[in-house]
């Protein structure tokens, strides 16, 4: 979990590496009402999101089911977001990868091919809920190595989980 530009993609996909375990992209399950509306700049509000929460809870309900698991790279910024996904999958684990907002900006100024536009990145860090304590979880600094990250992801999961 965490803003655009925090490696949540990246990281994500080594992760599902190490763990063996299938990955997914939450920003494929969007519709194309909300990429055109990001894309215009304007934040998607929560009843744009709600279908799209909803089709995340349902692969993170088929991945507990298979007895597989996986690693899913979603922003989760709220609170209420992460509470459907933990209903969605008994052991469900949340890693926050934190970045400061003049960092996030400058990865998402140099995406190429990405929705999510710059100016947006305010709302991200306005709706940014960090994990709480009786969350299951842990917050990684997302200024490492995608590499380090994963290793300390893997680490947490295992030990969590």
């Amino acid at each position: 979990m965490g803003v655009s530009g925090a490696g949540k993609s990246t990281v994500g996909r080594l992760l599902a590496d190490r763990l063996a375990v299938p990955f997914a992209e939450a920003d494929d399950f969007h519709p194309a009402a909300n990429r055109a509306k990001m894309a215009a700049g304007r934040p998607l509000d929560d009843e744009d999101r709600r279908p799209w929460l909803l089709s995340l809870a349902d692969w993170i309900r088929e991945a507990a089911a298979s007895g597989r698991g996986g690693v899913m790279a979603c922003s989760a910024l709220k609170r209420e977001y992460r509470d459907l996904f933990r209903r969605a999958g008994a052991s469900v684990v949340f890693l926050h990868l934190s970045l400061d907002r003049a960092r996030a900006a400058q990865r998402v100024g140099g995406r190429r091919d990405h929705f999510m536009p710059v100016p947006l990145m305010g709302s991200q860090y306005d709706a940014l809920e960090p994990l709480q304590p009786d969350e299951p979880g842990v917050t990684l600094d997302a200024t490492a190595g995608a590499p380090d990250l994963a290793d300390e992801a893997a680490h947490a999961v295992r030990a969590i989980g």
